[in-house]
Order: C-alpha cells, then sequence, then structure tokens
C-alpha cells in the first residue's frame, strides 16, 4: 500500500491498494489458536504517523483510506487463506480507544472526489465483512472495548454482533451531524433503522447526541446487543466467539490458498495484467478494458482447482479486475467512460463457469470466488464512470462474463465482421446461463436481467428458455439484450460518435443519471446506504456549511463554533 504525489494531478496523491498483513501499520491479524478454536483476532492499531497522504495524524484511532486498504486486505485473506476461521472478532489493541472513526484532519483538508472515493470504498468494505457472515460462514464480532464514534461505530455495525465494554465511559456515538456538520458516511444511519431495528424517533435522538450512548440504554435501544463488566470482558468475549464459531458451516481441516502479490504493468498509457488490460485514451477521456478469457485445461476435479489456487482463471481475473477498478476509481478521474470488451473463446469460458456452478454449493473456495465476482461486479454498479460494452467477434460474453455487458449503461454489438478482420470463424455472440438469473445479485436484490426488464417478468422467464445458445446480434436487439446491433459499415463511425456524445456531457449530470438508472426497483439497506445515503453526503461536502471556511469541518477543533447558513435549500 502506497501513495505517490504527482505535481501534474494538483498533489492528489496516486494511490495503490496492494496489502500484505507483513506489511500493515494499523491492524494486527491475531491467528493463534484459530485452528483449534476457529476464531481469529483482528485489532485496530493505528500507527499516528502512518497517514496514506502527509498533512495530518491518526489520533485516537481515527483512519484514513490506508487504514482500509489493510482491512479489506485483511477480509480477504480471512477469506481465501484462512479458511480455518469461522469467527472474527474486530477489536482494539489500544485501551478504553476503540475507534473514532474517519480522520477530520483529512477529510477537511481532502479534496471532494477523494472524500467520495474514500467512503465509497469504505462502504464497500463494510459490506463485505457482512457478506462474510452471509455467506461464508464467518461470523464477524465487534469487542467494542472503548468509546466507538463514527466511522468506528459504523465498523461496528458492519459485523453481526456488537458488545460494549461497561466500564462507565465507553459508548457508541455518530457524531457527524452535531459536530461536523455531515452524515455518518458509511453507512449508519441506514444500518441503525434497517440492521439494529432502532426506532425511527430514538434513531434521530443518537445521531443528534454527540457523546452517543452507553451502558444498558445502548441495549435497550438496540445499539449494541450486549453490555459486559471490564472484569469479565475477555472471557465473555471468548465465549461469543465459540458459540458463533461452534454454528458455522465452514468446513474443519481445509487448507486456505495463498494470494500472492498482484503481477501488473503499469505505464501512462495504461495498465496490464495478465488477464487484464486497460488502455488509456487520455485526450477522449476513456479507458478501453479488455478481459481476457481462459486457455489451457479446464480443471477436471475441484481438487485441481485448490492445486491451482490463486492461478485458477476465474480467481485470478477477479482480483486483477478488482484491483483495476480500485485503481482506475482512485487515480483516473478525467477517464470518465470505461468501453468494456471481452477477448476469448466462449465453450472455454462456460467450461470454467460449469466448474463454479458444479461446486460452489459443496466447496468453500470455490464458493468464495463466486462471491468474491460478486463483489467486483457489485463495483461496477456503484463506479460513477459510464460503462459502455462492445460485443465483436472474437468476445467472449458469456454467462458470467456477460454480466460484465449486463453491468453496463449500455451495449453495442456488431453485426456480421468488419472489413479489416478476418472473415473466418463466428460472428460476436453472447450466451445466456443460469449466472445471469440472480446468482450475481445487485445491491436491490435482483439479477442484472431481472433490473434490466424491471416489472416484466415474463420476458425474464422467457429469456430463461433461451439459456446455453449462442444469439448473435439482431436476435440479441430484438430480445432486448443489447441497446443496438450495428453492420460492419455503421460500426465505427457510430461508436466514435457515440463516445465522443458521452464525453461532451457534463460528467456531474451522468454521475447521477446512471446511479438513477442502474438501481430500478426495490430499494434495499444496500441501496438505501449507496445511493440515497451517499447522494446526499456527496452534496453535503460541497456545501459551506460543512467544508466552506467557517464550516463545520473546517472549525472542528479550532474552539471556534461553525457558522451556518440556516436557510434550507
Amino acid at each position: 500500500m502506497t501513495s505517490t504525489a504527482d505535481p501534474d494531478r494538483d498533489t492528489v496523491p496516486t494511490v495503490s491498494f496492494d496489502a500484505e498483513p507483513g506489511s500493515y501499520r494499523h491492524w494486527r491479524l491475531d491467528l493463534d489458536g484459530a485452528a483449534e478454536t476457529g476464531v481469529a483476532y483482528l485489532r485496530l492499531d493505528i500507527d499516528e504517523d502512518g497517514g496514506l497522504v502527509p498533512g495530518y495524524q491518526l489520533k485516537m484511532n481515527s483512519y484514513d483510506l490506508g487504514v482500509d486498504i489493510e482491512l479489506y486486505d485483511a477480509t480477504q485473506r480471512l477469506r481465501f487463506t484462512h479458511p480455518e476461521v469461522r469467527a472474527v472478532v474486530l477489536t482494539s489493541a489500544k485501551d478504553r480507544n476503540f475507534c473514532a472513526g474517519a480522520n477530520i484532519r483529512m477529510l477537511a483538508g481532502s479534496p471532494h472526489p477523494w472524500k467520495v472515493n474514500f467512503c465509497r470504498f469504505t462502504n464497500e468494505t463494510r459490506n463485505g465483512i457482512e457478506d462474510a457472515t452471509e455467506h461464508s460462514g464467518q461470523t464477524w464480532i465487534a469487542a467494542v472495548n472503548g468509546t466507538a464514534a463514527g466511522g468506528g461505530y459504523e465498523m461496528a455495525l458492519a459485523c453481526e454482533r456488537i458488545m460494549l465494554i461497561d466500564d462507565n465511559s465507553s459508548a457508541v456515538a455518530l457524531p457527524e451531524v452535531p459536530l461536523l456538520g455531515v452524515l455518518p458516511g458509511t453507512g449508519g444511519l441506514t444500518r441503525v433503522t434497517d440492521k439494529r431495528r432502532v426506532r425511527k424517533d430514538r434513531a434521530d435522538v443518537f445521531a443528534t447526541r454527540s457523546e452517543g450512548l452507553r451502558g444498558k440504554q445502548a441495549v435497550e435501544w438496540r445499539l449494541v446487543d450486549e453490555v459486559v463488566p471490564k472484569r469479565q470482558w475477555d472471557e465473555k468475549v471468548a465465549e461469543r466467539a465459540a458459540e458463533a464459531a461452534a454454528t458455522s458451516s465452514r468446513p474443519a481441516g481445509a487448507t486456505g490458498i495463498e494470494l500472492p502479490p498482484l503481477q501488473r504493468t503499469e505505464t501512462a498509457d495504461g495498465i496490464s495484467y495478465r488477464h487484464v488490460r486497460a488502455e488509456f485514451d487520455r485526450a477522449a477521456g476513456l479507458v478501453e478494458i479488455t478481459v481476457l478469457g481462459p486457455e489451457g485445461d479446464v480443471p477436471d476435479t475441484v481438487e485441481r482447482v485448490h492445486e491451482l489456487g490463486a492461478d485458477f482463471w476465474p480467481l485470478a481475473m477477479t482480483r486483477e479486475l478488482d484491483d483495476l477498478v480500485l485503481r482506475l476509481r482512485a487515480n483516473e478521474l478525467e477517464l470518465g467512460t470505461w468501453v468494456i470488451r471481452t477477448k476469448g473463446d466462449v465453450e472455454d469460458a462456460l467450461a470454467f463457469e460449469r466448474v463454479i456452478a458444479e461446486h460452489s454449493r459443496d466447496d468453500w473456495l470455490v464458493n468464495e470466488i463466486r462471491h468474491y465476482f460478486k463483489r467486483v461486479l457489485k463495483r461496477f454498479d456503484v463506479t460513477p464512470r459510464s460503462l459502455i460494452a462492445l460485443i465483436e467477434p472474437g468476445s467472449c460474453f458469456a454467462g458470467a462474463l456477460l454480466e460484465l455487458a449486463l453491468a453496463c449503461d449500455r451495449q453495442y454489438m456488431l453485426d456480421g465482421f468488419l472489413e479489416e478482420d478476418s472473415q473466418e470463424g463466428e460472428p460476436a455472440q453472447i450466451v445466456l446461463t443460469d449466472s445471469n438469473f440472480g446468482v450475481f445479485p445487485m445491491g436491490n436484490g435482483l439479477s442484472r436481467l431481472a433490473s434490466r426488464f424491471y416489472g416484466d417478468d415474463s420476458h425474464v422467464a422467457k429469456l430463461r428458455q433461451e439459456t446455453g445458445r449462442r444469439i448473435e446480434a439482431v436476435e440479441a436487439m430484438e430480445m432486448g439484450l443489447v441497446t443496438e446491433a450495428l453492420d460492419d459499415i455503421d460500426w465505427d463511425d457510430e461508436i466514435r460518435i457515440m463516445l465522443e456524445e458521452r464525453a461532451s456531457l457534463s460528467p456531474d449530470a451522468l454521475t447521477g443519471m446512471e446511479a438513477n438508472h442502474r438501481f430500478v426497483g426495490p430499494e434495499t439497506m444496500e441501496t438505501r446506504i449507496f445511493a440515497r445515503l451517499t447522494a446526499w453526503q456527496n452534496w453535503i461536502f460541497v456545501r459551506p456549511n460543512a467544508s466552506g471556511p467557517e464550516g463545520a469541518l473546517r472549525r472542528y477543533g479550532t474552539g471556534r463554533r461553525a457558522e451556518f447558513d440556516r436557510r434550507r435549500v
């Protein structure tokens, strides 16, 4: 995990999402005895001088993006490398201080895109913790052994159970509204009501009481599950973790796989990995992303999948795609359009998909790979970029890889062959499989096809009958699976004009439009956090009441009260 300043980008740091336990500056992952007990401890131990960007100290166990990059890495390794872990205790290594949340100096001094991207990534990491509990049998327990404020309490809210030490001072709080003039940035308001089932009037009181709540009242209001006297703390935490581990579906005696550092080549014009490459066109404001389909033999047994480990194509490709999305979102703000392609053999892609489908219910590793790809697809869903899929001869948009196209705002498919290309082989084709009907749900709980054809369940049912066969361009358009099917005469000009038109529009308006269109239908806790709550937070961040020279973020800690414009807008 590194950050370097680029003088050509107004000193906005370039962020790397590389991390591994030996390089952690802020977390301590304790696996002692995990093979016997099934319990791991993840302790927050912030290095005050270890901020990702100069200019602030991470006091009181407060965090910045670098802290969350390490947390994300820990969640991934616990799922893939340590299947013996059935329960994770999230706690603090500092006495009487669990976590003070996002560092205020960092937020006050950061440009708006940095704040937004920080909140987005942190949200995704919190969702990943919940996903581990729900789908991996790895229950997370927050052992709040000191005050948990703001993002610190939001971190605890992502856990399945919250224990609070009863020491007459430790409390849980969401003080953003009264102290900072902003909202809890990583789902706190929503999880309090939707997950913890706190009454809305009590939630209102809690979110405007800067000191928060502690002791029995915190239990009564459902903000925590139990309070434990200090003298019984260690014993009770171990007891609750053991109870969670005992009920886990995680396999006994399983051996994990290592997640080695990703190999990538970075230049000013792009990033390339073994299975994914991205080429930048800065003048046009776009990046062309190509996912390369699998090559070589398909593992014929689940044991072979374990032997391949991180080299198994679905996992290797997903790790690379995940890293690329994070790097582009953080470091390439002006590349506003992503053009998505695939390249490879359709049958090879489907053969690997069948391995995942056959073993995802009876093998922990295959299950983890499937849910990992689901989470990366969700990153695309909440990415503020225009996503355009181009489906051409030689593409392998089939099944799970077709989800990449369906995640895009538009899909264009070539009918026939371009004159300069070889006329051999087959024209562009897509293939529907069971993967497109709910295996990789969006944040709204629907498949991307159900979202695409929202309210038309009969059409989705008809599409299900078409699984497994090759669908060419004209038919794909008639079925509503692509935006347009273009012949070779129109292809180059139509795609060029479309991309130029996209680049001419307001990026802010496009971001709002795309987010609105992508999440149709029912509202869930996840869509409320990413769509409604995050949208309000983004707006509040740029208002003078929060970020202006007299705003609450700027005045915090100075001894001077913020000066608010009292007009409601």
